[in-house]
């Protein structure tokens, strides 16, 4: 059978989709849950079903993608489940927009027709995110698809919804609500957008009721004033405290409002005097329950004024209102003042319509028993990185309300209650009831209301395994690993899991949450369509390929920091994807059919030696910085490792084994490359799947080595205790200071590359001696020099090339080769870089402060590192001056 070759470039496209398919038809991710290793496991936070791929989700599955297959390599157990979420407000409006161009409502169609609707919508279009997170390389069990509104999860909805009423958790009542006249539906506290926007403050006279003077309120919406029921006042504020207990006139109404006292009023605010409207402030709200207020609202559903208002203003649309409420407080000299007021305004997440606080009748969650479960589950059970995102959840835990679970739409989780026509009790149940539960009256109905998305994707950890059945899954895999997550969604998402977990589970939902940061562009702005900046990645995978853009958001994705992204460092990673192709294909090209059976621990070569001790400290690094979520190193090091080490040099340093007539050596050094680079493809494989895929799939193999051709099911390679050798890297260290100061000379006198050199080495040890001795074959190819002299009693001729390294005196013979000049003012300019490097260790040692408050060793590492670079002084001034003797 003829041996698989790799293409002359690497177009990613083709092999993508090839994997893709085979990793899928494989089922290459599907884990069996009685398998062997311990249990890792992830669930996807479900995009919404509407959803686009962005570069933040191109971000999160790169990240979660990576740490399951490092786990796989690690002979861990996972499970990463995918999935979607209903999105119901946000999947509504796509359908309605739908039927408003066909000159339909939702209303039109009625409800069962228009659920059938949206569900056609779904399987048309529902799953397009998903072949976007295919194109990724996320590597989920795509068997264990999951949706927040089939059957499995309603059933746990359902479950949990019903055990929380029994538990007295959930309730129904009045209560003021967050309230969009647009989408016709209450929101949560956490799904309301606050923005400062500018304003205006109105200062409004409100006369007292006995004649004797008057009070001045000042607020922001002026137009509520209808609905005020009191004014309040600090009761610590002498300015006003003697008028609590007396009564106000309410401007344009007429109706009396009595005047109370609490401390709540800021009485720097304004002009420390509060109208009070229970009906439309949250902050109202809660000073009406405490005194006793009555709540009475003047807007309707729709934002326009309601028949509690007096009949000139009723039908007014709220902005119409207040200009009209104004020109009538101005015309009856009731209206003192307006300043200009910049204020926090809060608005839908969905449509960004203002926010109307709005009392009616909802359902709730009580949070505060399930909130304090949370809270002390952290960090002692559950670990949140970056850790400073710890106090923003404590932050919200602690001054947490009720959560609105109701919403005023039909596509989502209808609520699982009943009210009796005939006595008027509520039946709530897993299954839908033929009888009412306390009169047996048939006659019942089911809430028209339809839950919160959230309220399901809450429980997205357990019911995405199974729950409330006992199922395998659940035993094997719950608690989840690791959730990789937006810090936007710590709220609304994070902690409602933690307290359904523990509520439901008696656990925590998962030990650890990751949460990355935003991808912004090259300048740091947010990526907006309004402001044209953003970048599609699946235009970035279409142009240069997935594994260059996991590479790059890999390699910018350092904890807790925001990662500026630009195409040409796309542009470049894809350059690295390139470098790794043609790496693979020189060693393929210069390897047998089958890797000769050799003892890499027993390598003698210098750069052999050297390749494996570095490889072995990758290994360790890259594992270190996985289970420590320090993304970007991955990338660092391995970027590092592949290009500046492998390439630049290991594979030069090899070509006179490979091409030379020593079998035996080659043999050696082949068995090398082939461990190096094929446990190199192993690290890189969880960042870029697919390019070390498509290589290890055509690498041939060493006799009995029957791996599967699946890189993705191979072990993390193995530590080799033989090959760590530190001694070797001062040794390179020295190789490669002596090739590349030859260089540097070259460049910098224009010497042309192959024009053959002279060296001369004066060295400072015989351990230095012996090893540039050893490799002066390496030294004369790859550095292009002829004749090479090496020894502590070696001197260049007075007209020489000069560098030095780690005390070593390089000489390059320059007559009839270069101007002396040059290299002269080469000489002075490096001793000018060196002087200022020298002044600066020199202040910091100088400065009592940093002597005496910085660690031991770090000071006298500076000594160490100042003693080092005033002997390379010296010897540097004694060439220059040498050459400038020559020159005489």
């Amino acid at each position: 059978m003829s041996r698989k070759e790799l293409a002359k470039a690497y177009e990613p496209w083709d092999v993508e989709e090839k994997w893709e398919t085979h990793w899928e038809e494989e089922k290459t991710f599907t884990p069996d849950p009685d398998g062997p290793g311990e249990p890792y496991s992830i669930v996807i936070p479900p995009p919404n079903v509407t959803g686009v791929l962005h570069m933040g989700h191109a971000l999160n599955q790169t990240l979660m993608d990576i740490l399951c297959r490092y786990n796989r390599q690690k002979g861990r157990n996972v499970l990463w489940v995918p999935g979607t979420d209903h999105a119901g407000i946000a999947t509504q409006n796509v359908v309605e927009r739908q039927l408003k161009a066909e000159g339909l409502t939702r209303h039109d169609l009625g409800r069962e027709k228009f659920i059938e609707r949206v569900w056609q919508w779904k399987q048309e279009k529902g799953d397009h995110i998903f072949k976007q997170i295919r194109r990724i390389g996320a590597s989920v069990d795509w068997t264990r698809e999951c949706f927040t509104f089939d059957e499995q999860r309603a059933r746990a909805v359902r479950e949990v919804f019903v055990r929380l009423y029994e538990q007295g958790l959930i309730y129904k009542g009045n209560y003021i609500i967050n309230w969009c006249n647009r989408c016709h539906t209450a929101l949560a506290d956490d799904e309301v957008e606050h923005e400062p926007r500018p304003g205006h403050l109105y200062h409004i006279k409100y006369p007292l009721a006995d004649g004797s003077g008057e009070l001045v309120v000042a607020t922001t919406r002026p137009e509520t004033m209808l609905g005020d029921t009191a004014i309040a006042v600090n009761p610590e504020d002498d300015r006003f405290n003697h008028l609590i207990g007396k009564e106000a006139i309410l401007p344009l109404v007429g109706r009396k409002l009595p005047i109370i006292g609490d401390k709540y009023v800021d009485m720097e605010f304004g002009t420390g005097c509060l109208k009070v409207t229970p009906a439309h402030d949250m902050n109202d709200w809660e000073l009406g329950r405490k005194h006793g207020l009555e709540v009475l609202p003047i807007l309707d559903e729709d934002g326009n004024v309601n028949e509690n208002a007096p009949e000139r203003y009723r039908g007014l649309h709220k902005e119409e209102a207040r200009t009209v409420i104004c020109t009538d407080l101005k015309e009856q000299g009731f209206l003192v003042d307006i300043q200009e007021h910049d204020h926090s305004v809060g608005a839908c997440y969905r449509c960004k319509s203002v926010i109307e606080p709005h009392v009616s009748t909802q359902w709730f969650v009580s949070m505060k028993p399930l909130a304090e479960k949370a809270r002390a589950a952290v960090p002692s059970r559950t670990q949140i990185f970056p850790e400073h995102w710890t106090k923003t959840y404590y932050d919200w835990l602690d001054n947490i309300r009720d959560w609105c679970i109701s919403r005023q739409i039909w596509w989502g989780h209808r609520i699982p209650a009943w009210t009796c026509e005939k006595c008027g009790a509520l039946t709530v149940s897993v299954d839908d009831p033929s009888a009412c539960s306390s009169c047996g009256s048939k006659n019942i109905v089911q809430e028209e209301d339809v839950l919160d998305t959230w309220f399901s994707s809450a429980l997205w950890p357990f019911s995405t395994m199974g729950w409330p059945d006992d199922t395998a899954e659940l035993r094997k895999f719950y608690p989840t690993s690791c959730l990789v997550t937006g810090f936007d969604i710590l709220f609304f998402w994070v902690a409602r899991m933690m307290m359904m977990g523990l509520q439901f589970m008696e656990d925590v939902p998962f030990h650890h949450v990751y949460i990355h940061a935003l991808v912004r562009d090259e300048f740091g702005k947010k990526m907006s369509k309004s402001t044209g900046n953003v970048i599609d990645p699946l235009d970035m995978v279409d142009k240069y390929g997935a594994d260059a853009l996991r590479f790059t958001l890999t390699s910018f994705a350092a904890m807790g920091r925001d990662i500026k992204l630009s195409e040409q460092r796309i542009e470049g990673y894809k350059h690295f994807m390139n470098k790794i192709w043609n790496a693979a294909r020189f060693s393929l090209m210069n390897l047998p059919d089958v890797i000769p059976a050799e003892d890499v621990t027993k390598a003698e070569g210098l750069a052999d030696r050297w390749i494996l001790h570095r490889l072995e400290e990758v290994k360790a690094e890259v594992a270190s910085a996985t289970e420590e979520y320090r993304f970007n190193e991955i990338a660092q090091i391995l970027y590092k490792f592949i290009w500046s080490e492998f390439c630049d040099w290991y594979l030069e340093m090899i070509k006179p084994a490979l091409y030379g007539e020593d079998e035996a050596a080659k043999a050696r050094t082949q068995a090398v490359l082939w461990t190096v680079l094929s446990e190199t493809l192993v690290l890189l494989h969880p960042v870029t799947p697919f390019i070390t895929q498509e290589i290890w799939s055509v690498l041939p193999r060493p006799e009995g080595d029957d791996r599967s051709e699946d890189i993705a099911t191979l072990a993390y390679p193995g530590r080799r205790e033989g090959c760590l050798d530190p001694a070797v890297v001062g040794q390179m260290e020295l190789f490669m200071g002596v090739v590349s100061g030859i260089r540097n000379i070259r460049t910098e006198l224009l010497i042309e590359p192959a024009k053959k050199l002279d060296l001369l080495v004066r060295t400072v040890g015989p351990e230095d001696e012996a090893v540039l001795t050893d490799n002066v074959g390496l030294i004369r190819a790859l550095a292009r020099v002829e004749n090479v002299t090496i020894g502590p009693d070696v001197k260049g001729p007075h007209a020489s090339g000069a560098a030095v390294v780690r005390g070593n005196e390089l000489s390059v013979p320059l007559k009839g080769v270069v101007d002396f000049e040059s290299e002269i003012a080469r000489l002075d300019k490096n001793l000018a870089k060196l002087e200022k490097t020298m002044k600066g260790v020199s202040g910091k040692l100088g400065n009592p402060g940093f002597v005496n408050n910085a660690p031991a060793e770090v000071v006298e590492g500076e000594k160490n590192k100042l003693a080092g670079m005033e002997e390379e002084k010296a010897k540097l001034a004694q060439l220059k001056a040498r050459l400038e003797s020559v020159m005489e």
